[in-house]
């Protein structure tokens, strides 16, 4: 509760009254929910959204069910490449009864707490975006670059359907994009995490192969003792990994290569050895990883375990260049440039996860991913997703000067 009830109160009808908060909250109130999305009425509401704010807009479907939703505003210079705001409509599943608030109600508490799933991830910098643009055309101000706030489908389960096909269509080349401002995470202090790259996912499943029979013997070349020397090196691997992570104070998780058993599976009876078993590994590859040498360390292992091991792969992404901070990549000066009239602490790192900006980076344009979020706990999937109003405020005003400079550079 507020110290002082009367100031408590005022503040919060000047956030329930607040266009933009308005917007905002009715943005999270469309369940764009994991598994099976409709994104029929999330169209709806931006196209509303681009009629307010007088500028076309358009909707792509790459696949069928999965509508990517483009909306432009032309700079003064249009043969210039453009900027692209990007996030996505999706949000990941929400176990209800864990939550203190309705996931999909977007309540707001007096201490300006708005509680919904996709608050912080990433409905938040979608309407941000979008209020930036409200704000600096209300100004009468006009950009050189044009300007393309994209929503996509499907980011969160790999944007398989929508970014990672979209960004070889033709419709995405009209768009003569230079420069992509996406999703990053919040800060739970003063600084601002900035994203410039990303590790590549592997999904990897190991199919083991081996001797079967009765479970009182002491059978060779099992499929079990093949899983245990996989196992073992991979997670003597990744405990030299977690030792680089503490012994470097620099380092954040995305400096190091991530290891985790996520999948185990094979047997039909206890008293059983069984012929086949398999083990699926979380695997996010540094930036300085050799993506060859790493592979073929696998199949070494698998060699030295006996043979009989397939290696199936989920997600085998590419090695992605990381978008270059240096003068060479005029955005990241204008970038940049905001944040320092801005007196913005920012920290560049490498993403943690993975977002449709690999996709963007993939295809050869820079990318930053930054969520103007600090001092803001990380509660992104999580039960009580919430963003404060004045955060939120916030971002709006920072974003303004951002995506300013950048479209002018």
């Amino acid at each position: 509760m507020c110290e002082a009830d009367a100031e408590c109160s005022k503040k919060f009808q000047e956030w329930e009254s607040n266009e933009e908060i308005q917007i905002f909250r009715e943005y999270l109130r469309i369940p764009t929910v994991h598994p099976n999305v409709n994104y029929d009425e999330c169209v709806a509401f931006l196209k509303r959204q681009a009629a307010s704010l007088d500028l076309p807009v358009r909707v792509i479907e790459v696949n069928p069910g999965k509508p990517i939703v483009v909306i432009s505003w032309e700079g003064t210079e249009p043969e210039q490449k453009s900027i692209i705001l990007n996030s996505h409509m999706d949000v990941v599943p929400v176990y209800e009864e864990r939550w203190q608030h309705p996931p999909f109600a977007a309540e707001m508490d007096h201490q300006g707490r708005i509680y919904a799933r996709g608050a912080q991830d990433m409905k938040c910098v979608g309407m941000q975006f979008l209020a930036a643009i409200r704000a600096l055309r209300r100004d009468g101000v006009r950009l050189k670059r044009t300007i393309h706030a994209t929503f996509v489908p499907d980011e969160e389960i790999g944007g398989k359907l929508g970014m990672m096909e979209w960004v070889h269509k033709e419709s995405f080349r009209e768009l003569n994009a230079g420069f992509s401002i996406d999703e990053g995470i919040a800060g739970e202090g003063e600084v601002y995490p900035l994203f410039y790259g990303e590790r590549s996912v592997w999904h990897v499943y190991f199919n083991f192969s081996g001797t079967p029979g009765h479970g009182s013997l002491l059978l060779k070349g099992t499929a079990g003792q093949k899983a245990h020397y996989i196992i073992d090196k991979l997670m003597r691997f990744r405990e030299n990994e977690v030792q680089r992570l503490e012994n470097n104070p620099e380092f954040t998780i995305g400096d190091v290569t991530t290891v985790n058993i996520t999948i185990m599976k094979g047997g039909v009876q206890e008293n059983v050895v069984p012929p086949e078993l398999t083990v699926c590994f979380d695997m996010r590859l540094a930036v300085d990883v050799n993506h060859l040498e790493f592979e073929n360390q696998l199949l070494d292992w698998c060699r030295e375990a006996g043979g009989g091991i397939e290696l199936e792969y989920d997600q085998k992404c590419p090695y992605v260049k990381p978008t270059k901070l240096d003068s060479s990549n005029i955005y990241w000066v204008a970038f940049k440039d905001a944040l320092d009239e801005l007196g913005l602490k920012v920290k560049p790192q490498i993403f943690p996860g993975g977002t449709d900006s690999r996709y963007i980076r993939g295809i050869g344009i820079p990318a930053i991913g930054f969520s103007p979020m600090n001092n803001t706990p990380v509660l992104l999937h999580d039960h009580d997703e919430f963003l404060k109003a004045d955060t939120y405020l916030e971002g709006i005003r920072i974003y303004r000067k951002i995506i300013a400079n950048v479209a002018n550079a």
